[in-house]
């Protein structure tokens, strides 16, 4: 797909540097960048030292310029890229330069849209290149790295292949009825069916290790004031990031730090005391404490085992549409006050661990136990995967399990055919084989600008 109009953005983040991108590609790409520059260009990837300039012919800078033919860039159209210096002044002065002459301000990811339009990169591989400028992690860039090299989409292909080879079984099954043979029961078909069901279990699993490097964990520690919810923050983080008082009250606000605890992106919030308080700030700490506990994937309900609570009885009090032991775990803080030693187990149904925040005691089991918690088992070849992968993965599985039932309680040819159809329209929409228009300007819409 050529399109007709030729785009321009910077490419660089805002902000000073020694260097700053602009790229343009289309159509016009070359003839605008010979108009700004009032030279012929240098030979394709070839960079060559020009002067940029104003309507006026006066210098608004000077730089690189480096030009990548059609269909070898990065877009598949003609591009340019004019490496200036890093000034926000000079670059927007630069761009409206490149816009005075006919360029479009580029959309935030049309650069990869039209990429991916053009048979560049499918989208799973486009949507990698966002996440590996997103990555929190040497892991999740790793994995982001796969994904663009088409590792997730390798994995899916060969999974596509295999149920189309499928269909064609089935199809001709019901296209040749006269055969002697019937294909429906000879038990081929339920066995080719029963791989893809495999096949596809297989990359599920690695695709949630992959979408954990991506989104991470949201883990929320709550409690009553004084349990060493801060201390606990603290000894997760590595630093002295809240402030710990023996005050009540101490925390008054929601605080946030971004973590990474073996591989595993963290985002651990810790929170208001949940206490009754006659106290405006404080009580405006706890309703924003609330608000983050609705919103928690992991509930970490510190308590102080000093003082002799029943860790379920907070619960109940503190979370009571939030008990579920997948969502929630009791941490019993300051055991170095007590007799109780640092050990993981279990407390009617729920995930029990005693530590010493302040001494850091049990703190490396906590670690471990929240990861496992989270199933976060990254392998060499995981790859980064969205939520939208494991949507469009459940979905096939959802109509791979229909076929599996016509075929084998109801002998139904035609209906086994049309679920497997529906099952190969939804794993397509992973690489855009199959993708909608509107879910495309939604998942190009959320890159930067210049990408």
């Amino acid at each position: 797909m050529q399109h007709q109009t030729t785009i321009a953005a910077i490419a660089t983040p805002p902000g000073r540097g020694g260097v700053g991108v602009i790229r343009l590609s289309g159509p016009q790409a070359y003839a605008i960048a010979e108009q700004l520059t009032q030279k012929a260009l240098p030979k394709a990837r070839m960079a060559g030292f020009r002067q940029f300039l104003d309507f006026e012919n006066e210098v608004l800078d000077e730089g690189l310029v480096i030009c990548f033919p059609n269909p070898n860039s990065f877009t598949g159209e003609d591009v340019v890229e004019l490496q200036g210096h890093g000034g926000p002044v000079i670059q927007n002065a630069l761009l409206a330069r490149c816009l005075e002459l006919g360029a479009t301000a580029a959309k935030a990811g049309e650069f990869s849209m039209r990429a991916f339009e053009n048979g560049k990169l499918d989208l799973v591989q486009a949507e990698a290149i966002a996440d590996l400028i997103d990555a929190t992690s040497q892991a999740a860039a790793r994995s982001a790295v796969r994904s663009l090299q088409g590792a997730f989409s390798h994995k899916v292909n060969t999974v596509l292949e295999k149920l189309i080879h499928l269909r064609l079984h089935v199809e001709a099954a019901i296209d040749f009825p006269e055969e002697e043979i019937d294909f429906l029961a000879d038990g081929k078909i339920l066995t080719l069916l029963e791989d893809v069901q495999h096949s596809v279990a297989a990359v599920q699993q690695s695709a949630r290790q992959g979408q954990l490097l991506r989104e991470g964990l949201q883990v929320v520690i709550a409690g009553k004031p004084n349990a060493g919810k801060s201390s606990l923050l603290n000894a997760l983080a590595g630093i002295e990031r809240a402030i710990v008082t023996d005050i009540a009250g101490t925390t008054r606000d929601v605080l946030h730090e971004k973590i990474s605890l073996n591989g595993l992106p963290i985002t651990l919030t810790d929170t208001a005391g949940l206490r009754e308080t006659g106290d405006v700030v404080e009580k405006e700490g706890i309703r924003r404490a609330i608000k983050e506990i609705e919103q928690a994937d992991l509930l970490l309900l510190v308590y102080d085992l000093s003082q002799g609570d029943d860790p379920l009885q907070l619960a109940r009090e503190y979370f009571e549409h939030h008990l579920e032991p997948k969502r929630l775990m009791l941490i019993g803080n300051k055991c170095d006050l007590t007799d109780a030693t640092a050990q993981i187990g279990d407390f009617q149904g729920f995930r029990h661990i005693t530590v010493s925040a302040k001494q850091e005691t049990g703190v490396q089991s906590l670690i471990e136990a929240i990861t496992a918690h989270a199933g976060f088992q990254p392998e060499e070849d995981t790859f980064i995967a969205r939520t939208r992968h494991l949507d469009a993965m459940k979905r096939t599985q959802h109509y791979l399990a229909e076929a599996h039932e016509q075929l084998v309680v109801f002998h139904a040819g035609e209906l086994v055919a049309e679920s497997l159809r529906l099952a190969q329209n939804a794993l397509g929409e992973i690489t855009g084989e199959f993708s909608a228009d509107d879910l495309l300007g939604k998942i190009f819409g959320s890159f930067c600008i210049g990408k």
